[in-house]
């Protein structure tokens, strides 16, 4: 994996070039341009907020408008990192059959062309924080190892999905539902001290209410998303004990997903 890492690095500048390709396009004759792009996240908090006025959801000191903004912005980066890495192969089959290059570079440009995105949806965090009169503390410099931690993620999907969507072109259809399934089971809506409160503190599962806490943070976005939470909103560290689960799942996963990308790649340009 480190002769794969020097690989990519030396192609960084097609990785960057690729990506502002796809930006230009995406939004070359769009009336707004970029900003298309913090739209998503916009709209589905003030949906969230709305059903939260008929439900009613915790939200303890933080108001609920930001704090689920600040859970949508690490959720839409992976989702759609995700679901762009696993369609990167198959949307440059013309590339594929006419040079050869690390085939990882797909996935990265993907993730790329998001984190784009990403930094404009933070200049909307900057904006509703000063007007909530918020200020982030020294726990803020966590934000760069929690995005990193998200594109790890984000990518070992990426490599596995991209390599059987060459093969399976269903991969790429139902990925988007299994993700927006995800959704729910991840704290974007309610924050993670509701599941905390309801299964650890009050045992709603009676014996198996700190078996299911487990397995709900073994999605590594449950960690993921309380973690950026804290460090931004809250002025606390993250908390590593909701975090080490999905990171563990994560280190299983990701060799094995590349492992299996580059083993597939030797026949992409046949099969694509």
């Amino acid at each position: 994996m480190a002769s794969s890492t020097k690989n990519i690095f030396q192609y960084r500048e097609l990785i960057a070039a690729l990506a502002w390709k796809n930006i230009v396009i995406r939004y070359k004759q769009a009336y707004l341009g970029i900003l298309w792009a913090v739209l998503k996240p916009l709209m589905l908090m003030m949906i969230f907020t709305l059903v939260r006025s008929f439900v009613g959801i915790e939200s303890g000191d933080v108001p609920y408008p930001i704090l689920t903004f600040a859970a949508l912005l690490p959720w839409v980066f992976f989702q759609e990192s995700a679901s762009e890495g696993v369609n990167s192969v198959t949307s440059n089959a013309a590339l594929i059959k006419k040079i050869y290059f690390p085939r990882e570079v797909f996935p990265l440009t993907a993730m790329a062309t998001k984190l784009v995105e990403l930094a404009i949806s933070f200049v909307i965090l900057a904006g509703m924080m000063v007007y909530y009169k918020m200020m982030p503390t020294i726990y803020a410099f966590w934000v760069p190892a929690i995005v990193f931690y998200t594109m790890i993620v984000a990518l070992t999907i990426s490599f596995f999905g991209a390599a059987l969507n060459v093969y399976y072109r269903d991969v790429s259809q139902a990925l988007p539902v299994a993700l927006s399934l995800l959704m729910y089971g991840s704290p974007v809506i309610y924050p993670l001290s509701l599941v905390h409160k309801k299964l650890i503190v009050e045992q709603a599962a009676g014996e198996w209410s700190e078996r299911l806490y487990t397995l709900y943070t073994l999605n590594p976005m449950a960690g993921i998303i309380d973690a950026f939470q804290n460090v931004m909103l809250k002025g606390l560290p993250p908390d590593f004990d909701t975090l080490y689960p999905g990171a563990i799942l994560t280190i299983v996963i990701l060799p094995f997903s590349y492992w299996y990308f580059k083993r597939a790649e030797n026949w992409f340009a046949d099969v694509i």
